[in-house]
């Protein structure tokens, strides 16, 4: 139940507090006057978009802030608990959100900071906000199925429904990819298996290619090579004149450093050039003219050459793609053993929500007839005398279960009963809207009603059983009606009035005195009469 709404420099409202009870409360007052301002900052507080236009003029910041009585929700206060926004005793909860000229917004719980999406999803058991257009949005099929469960007690199981059947497609969904590259995967795994097969059938070794770019070198150029051996070789072989001097040299008799230096150097010479010799033949030894082996290095160049060509890669790094064309062939065969798993999980959500969709199908089925006699009930109450409404369902699958349901009423006895935007005039549409809010109110668990102008349209007689329901249903859920009628508003526990006054909006809680000058000005307009003061008096005299 709210119990308290706090708002400061909200559009035209410089600071308010208004104290809330149970029961039927009206809110009335001129048209123009801000009425809509309660409305427009208790859907800030339940978590819709916040906009700079809320801010009043003049300030840096709106602030709003509302306490709920959580005694009969339970399960809210248990959520609340274990998300620690509050103590396991505490049974009041305090909503606040706050705007910033610079469009930041700030939302908290008992406060703590929240995000927007929380506030929403408390919102949404919190208060049930029903506007002018209520009749607009019943035509909206997802809309009047929920109304039944809320009739029928069945919103848990039918969020339950809602969340199995997402489990069940999401599911679906990663299955339905895995087949739709099934073909693909297939194709790719035959290319994969054939350029396997060519890659491990000519299984190029890890530093081979290099190897064998040496060997083709070193055959490819073999008879050049060896000439140039043969060449030097013979030179080299030709120093007898050479060694002659050295030992001439060497024979000198004379101990002056530069001629045993030169002496030395020159010695040392003759055995670098001994030593090349030697090296160079040990070479020309291993240097070989063989075209036969030359025609292989080669090809097998060349194979390793175009099958890098063929895959984009470089020669060298043949070995390595190999590995990598493995481990994906090696997961797309993991990729089948996953599909396997998924094609059994999604049987098995399919089943389960299933099971649970026909159970949650046949309690509305059941639930149907009572929810149809009911709306009637009150659509004849409300004066369409022969009015009459029923559900009729069909199969569809969703979220919502296994059922459509569609909203069919009759207004007229000589015409058949057909969809309620087909069948019913404006006026009847807001009057069979209202028949089903109330209806779905009295068993939801929901313990805030708050109706805008819901009962604009009708009057009199109309408007005095519309109060008379409303305050009944007040009885075991709190309803806050805005309403221009003053047979609705002469029917509440409690009567707020909605004053402008220049530039600022204010409300001012009326005791009987106050309400009979308001019910007047409702019956009157400006010329308030002593006739019309009576006949306000008459209206609270039989509300009691």
């Amino acid at each position: 139940m709210l119990t308290q709404l706090t708002l400061k420099n909200f559009v035209l409202v410089d600071a308010l507090d208004i104290s809330f009870d149970g029961g039927l409360t009206t809110i009335t007052g001129e048209s123009g006057a801000g009425k809509s301002i309660l409305l427009n900052a208790l859907g800030l507080l339940l978590g819709e978009r916040a906009r700079t236009e809320v801010i009043r003029p003049g300030a840096d910041k709106a602030d709003v802030s509302a306490e709920f009585d959580l005694t009969e929700l339970p399960r809210l206060m248990a959520r609340l608990t274990e998300d620690e926004l509050q103590e396991a005793d505490e049974t009041h909860c305090l909503v606040r959100r706050v705007v910033s000229s610079q469009g930041r917004s700030r939302a908290f719980i008992n406060g703590t900071p929240v995000t927007t999406q929380y506030l929403r999803e408390l919102g949404e058991g919190l208060v049930d906000v029903h506007g002018q257009n209520e009749h607009q949005r019943l035509t909206d099929r997802n809309v009047q199925l929920a109304l039944l469960d809320d009739y029928a007690g069945l919103a848990k199981s039918a969020a339950q429904v809602g969340a199995l059947y997402h489990t069940w497609q999401s599911e679906l969904a990663r299955m339905q990819a895995l087949l739709d590259n099934e073909a693909a995967a297939a194709d790719r795994k035959s290319l994969l298996t054939y350029q396997l097969e060519e890659l491990e059938t000519f299984n190029l070794g890890d530093a081979e290619f290099a190897t064998l770019e040496t060997e083709h070198k070193r055959l490819s150029q073999a008879h050049a090579t060896l000439a140039s051996l043969d060449k030097a070789l013979f030179t080299l072989d030709e120093l007898d004149a050479l060694r002659q001097s050295a030992r001439e040299i060497e024979s000198i008799d004379d101990k002056h450093a530069d001629l045993e230096a030169g002496q030395a150097t020159l010695q040392s010479a003759l055995g670098l050039l001994d030593d090349a010799a030697r090296d160079l033949r040990h070479y020309q030894d291993q240097i070989v003219v063989d075209p036969e082996q030359l025609n292989l290095v080669e090809e097998r160049l060349n194979t390793a050459q175009d099958l890098a060509r063929k895959h984009r890669v470089d020669a060298n790094e043949l070995p390595h793609h190999t590995q990598r064309l493995r481990v994906e062939l090696d997961g797309i065969d993991a990729d089948a053993s996953e599909l396997t798993e998924l094609e059994s999980a999604v049987a098995k959500h399919a089943e389960a929500f299933a099971k649970k969709a026909q159970t949650l199908s046949n309690k509305r089925r059941k639930a149907a007839p009572g929810f149809a006699a009911a709306v009637s009930h009150y659509m004849q109450t409300l004066g369409i005398k022969d009015g009459g409404f029923h559900l009729e369902f069909s199969e569809g699958e969703g979220e919502q279960g296994i059922d459509r349901v569609e909203f069919f009423v009759k207004t007229n006895p000589n015409f058949p009963a057909g969809p309620l935007t087909q069948i019913a005039s404006g006026g009847e549409q807001t009057r069979i809207a209202l028949a089903i809010q109330i209806v779905a109110a009295e068993t939801s668990a929901l313990p805030c009603l708050i109706l805008d102008e819901a009962d604009v349209g009708v009057g009199g007689t109309t408007a005095d059983t519309v109060g008379r329901i409303l305050r009944e249903l007040g009885n075991h859920t709190q309803v806050i009606c805005i309403t221009h009628a003053p047979q609705v508003a002469a029917l509440g526990n409690h009567h707020f009035r909605v004053v402008k006054e220049g530039d600022n909006t204010d409300i001012h809680t009326l005791d009987d005195n106050l309400r009979i000058e308001e019910l007047a000005r409702m019956l009157a307009g400006a010329d308030i009469t002593d006739e019309t003061r009576t006949y306000a008096q008459t209206l609270l005299n039989a509300a009691t």
